[in-house]
């Protein structure tokens, strides 16, 4: 299972993203059978932040990131993660599975910190398409990470469905999670591109929270 470092594990369970960091690993090791493999990808860059948006020219995707919020990438990336778990092969060799990247992580507060709100965040990530045995579309990308949702505690509002942005088509689909008094709510968007299968899963503690931050994406249409 892919999962990133301990304070990203520990937001696995307070803030959901494990749905989407998660997901490839759980569906690899049940039906995988064979190594994986980039055939057919092409470099995606990693973007860069300016001026609060986050631009990725590859994808012709832009992202506004909140006044005041903190940014966690290349700590979700980093090489020395504690909390990659390892897969066992066939042989029974256990090998790092690491495939995700993620390009951009974003938080209204530092993770570490404790609060009484829900830390609203926006998480891009990328993964070889070839992770998933027979991934043709994106929507197909929602059985696992649908699987994975509710083993977390997560409920579906709405079944997966095509949602646009601009004239970019994407599948999304929206979960919520009872946590205390508070409710959890959590939209993820996928598509692919390059050969890859890219997610921006968007958490808040509000409908209206989440509908904003998805508003604050956009992309070129290329």
């Amino acid at each position: 299972m892919r999962l990133f470092r301990l304070v990203h594990l520990c937001l696995a369970t307070i803030l959901g993203i494990s749905i989407a960091a998660r997901v490839s690993a759980q569906y690899s090791s049940s039906k995988h059978t064979k190594g994986s493999s980039s055939t057919g990808t092409t470099a995606i860059d990693d973007g860069a932040v300016s001026n609060g948006v986050y631009r990725n020219k590859a994808l012709g995707l832009a992202c506004k990131i909140p006044a005041g919020w903190v940014l966690r990438t290349e700590e979700m990336n980093s090489p020395d993660d504690e909390s990659v778990e390892p897969k066992t092969s066939p042989q029974g060799t256990q090998r790092n599975t690491r495939e995700q990247r993620v390009l951009l992580a974003a938080f209204s507060r530092p993770p570490e910190a404790r609060g009484e709100d829900i830390n609203s965040s926006i998480l891009i990530a990328e993964e070889p398409a070839s992770s998933y045995p027979g991934l043709k579309e994106a929507a197909q990308y929602f059985g696992p990470l649908t699987e994975v949702a509710k083993a977390q505690g997560f409920s579906v509002d709405e079944e997966p469905y095509e949602y646009a942005v601009g004239a970019k088509k994407l599948v999304r689909g929206d979960f919520h999670k009872d946590v205390g008094t508070r409710v959890m709510r959590q939209s993820t968007l996928a598509f692919l591109s390059h050969g890859y299968a890219v997610s921006i899963t968007i958490i808040g503690g509000t409908e209206d929270e989440v509908e904003e931050l998805i508003d604050g994406i956009s992309f070129t249409g290329k």
